[in-house]
């Protein structure tokens, strides 16, 4: 095996210069050239006699396809390639050659920079060697690039060919060192391996060919505004997964266009294919929250929808109470909006995916360690951070760190039972703008209101159709997804607000639990002892439920009537829908929960009637115009 590396390499763009300069020349002036050649002189020993170097000329040039063969004959620019490049390498490599005794094919490997003629030199070393009777295997190797001033130098030099070539490359270790080891191994190459060579030579060229027929496709659309008539799509795998959403949906990966880089790196753990899904959707969530509201924010998801999202808000005394935060006043902004994400609804956060707009500090890193949770997506991560998020779950913890500066394709595509859908991504932003004027009354709608139903409509947003979201100070307090009746995804959603406000009551914040309950295990009993009918539970259901208090036995129920006083309390609350309210009883179940605030898209027949109930609870509505279903 011959490495042809520095006679290549001193070659390189001086000799593409020297043939530049050499145009304008006098015939006879490659003699000049040949004098001077920068590698001629490292081969002097295997130079032949003139008549040899005279026939192996007119070898070069009937390969290049010269007509003229004599050195008088050849202008300047081709007696600079046939005397200063092809046959001072040929001479070399086979004066190597013929001192080396190892049977075989003479593997040629080429290494030089890129753009200098090196596929070329391959494959007129495997011609000559062939005109010998010699077996030879010729590589090409780019050992370096140009630097951006040398790419524009070459950008400006009037050489057609190297504008176009570019200095970007296309370059396979892997599959280089598999045909070295294969050759070493066998002296050739398995018709398996070539078949998968094939493959992918064939795959890398679709992209270009991908390329031009949606460009093509989108030059003849009769309407500018029209999905594309011919969809062309090359990809390639960027990551394996274990599996699907289910364990016997093997196999399971994730892919990125042909060349592309996909907008991610995974810093730890092994995600899965569901962990990737809710961190694509959460960061969107939470990037816009930031775009919108200029706050720290934070998204816990479960089932790509969101359990909870918050901002970096202050938390009051008794939320850090109920949220069994120590010391609030340690908390970032950053962590603030994670308690405030994962504390909505915590039974349903249990085990979440989580979102953050900003990069993980160490105090956010320290809220997450004492969660069960599964993995965090952010725009990256303080060193400090990830030490202590790497050595969460032994060590599987899932860190990925998102590019923030990706802008995402204006198309997305999906394909379901063979069918391929596609659509415009939904890049309508929310902001205060769509909800600053009350369609009740035509007045201005509050500050802090502004901002709690941006929130909540972003948070719809991003949840699985039909949705209602609830917000309050800063904060998602309740989410009804993905249900077919709109006024259900009220109800559902007002349930989890109820839970989440009667937390911070004295009748919950106060119970006796026994000594040594995990955190879990309280959330979990202070949820179980809202939702009431313990005292119907099956004996041992019951048992178990009296054995997580300090007397042995679950304190009395709350009964209707100290329900509804506590529930009277809560007011201020933003609700946004994502779509129209098609009734009033939707308005009608919200009042029940201290909503006052309300953002939905309008156009419904009954806009009037429920503009006209939202008045009767004294709420103020913005009709944003815009729905928001997601699927």
């Amino acid at each position: 095996m011959l490495f042809l590396r520095t006679a290549a390499k001193r070659l390189a763009a001086p000799l593409l210069m020297q043939a530049r300069r050499a145009s304008s020349a006098p015939a006879g002036a490659y003699v000049e050239c040949v004098s001077k050649s920068l590698i001629w002189s490292s081969i002097a020993a295997d130079v032949p006699d003139e008549t040899a170097l005279a026939a192996d000329a007119a070898k070069v040039c009937a390969w290049l396809g010269l007509e003229a063969s004599a050195p008088d004959a050849l202008d300047a620019v081709s007696a600079t390639r046939v005397y200063d490049l092809y046959l001072p390498i040929y001479y070399w490599v086979k004066g190597v050659a013929a001192r080396t005794t190892r049977p075989g094919p003479c593997v040629v490997f080429v290494s030089a920079p890129q753009g200098c003629g090196k596929t070329t030199i391959c494959e007129a070393m495997v011609e000559l060697f062939e005109s010998e009777g010699k077996t030879a295997v010729a590589l090409s190797y780019d050992d370096f690039y140009l630097t951006h001033p040398e790419q524009l130098e070459v950008a400006s030099s009037g050489d057609r060919l190297l504008e176009f070539r570019g200095s970007a490359g296309t370059h396979d270790v892997a599959l280089g060192t598999r045909v070295l080891a294969s050759l070493a191994a066998t002296g050739g190459t398995p018709y398996a391996l070539r078949k998968k060579f094939a493959a992918a030579a064939f795959a890398h060229s679709a992209r270009y060919d991908a390329a031009i027929a949606a460009w093509f496709a989108g030059q003849l659309g009769d309407d500018a505004g029209a999905a594309p008539a011919l969809l062309t799509r090359a990809c390639e795998r960027a990551r394996p997964l274990k599996y699907g959403n289910n364990p016997h949906q093997k196999p399971a990966a994730l892919y990125r266009p042909l060349g592309a880089k996909e907008p991610f790196t995974v810093r730890n753990g092994s995600p899965g294919y569901i962990n990737m899904l809710d961190a694509f959707n959460a960061y969107q969530l939470v990037r816009e929250l930031r775009a919108a509201l200029d706050l720290p924010a934070a998204a816990s998801f479960k089932h790509v929808s969101p359990a909870g999202a918050g901002l970096g808000v202050p938390l009051t005394p008794l939320e850090a109470r109920a949220y069994e935060v120590a010391d609030a006043a340690a908390l970032t902004p950053l962590a603030t909006a994670y308690v405030r994400a994962r504390q909505a609804d915590p039974l349903c956060s249990f085990g979440d995916f989580v979102a953050l707009s900003d990069v993980v500090d160490a105090a956010t890193a320290l809220v997450l360690k004492r969660e069960v949770s599964d993995g965090v997506v952010a725009p990256g991560f303080d060193a400090d951070a990830l030490e202590i998020l790497a050595a969460k779950k032994g060590g599987k913890f899932v860190c990925v760190e998102v590019d923030p500066a990706y802008a995402p394709p204006p198309l997305e595509y999906r394909e379901v039972y063979g069918v391929g859908f596609a659509q415009a991504r939904n890049a309508r932003e929310c902001t205060k703008a769509d909800v600053a004027v009350d369609a009740v009354s035509g007045g201005p709608m509050p500050g802090d209101a502004q901002r709690d139903l941006v929130l909540a409509s972003i948070t719809a947003k991003y949840t699985q159709s039909n949705s209602i979201c609830f917000a309050v100070g800063g904060q998602v307090v309740g989410v009804g997804a993905g249900q077919q009746s709109r006024v259900d995804c009220v109800k559902l959603a007002a349930k989890k607000v109820a839970t989440w406000w009667l937390r911070q009551t004295p009748p919950v914040l106060d119970l006796p639990f026994a000594e040594g309950l995990k955190r879990q295990q309280r959330v979990n009993a202070r949820v179980a002892f809202l939702e009431g009918g313990f005292d119907a539970y099956a004996p041992q259901e019951k048992a178990a439920f009296d054995k997580l208090f300090a007397s042995g036995k679950a304190p009395p129920e709350l009964g209707a009537s100290d329900r509804a006083a506590l529930m009277k309390k809560l007011d201020g609350v933003a609700l946004a829908s994502d779509a129209f309210f098609p009734f009033p009883d939707n308005i009608d179940v919200a009042a029940k929960f201290g909503v006052k605030f309300i953002a939905q898209a309008g156009g419904s027949v009954q806009d009037p009637q429920v503009l006209a109930c939202a008045k009767g609870h004294g709420m103020m509505m913005a009709m944003t115009g815009v729905r928001l279903f997601h699927h």
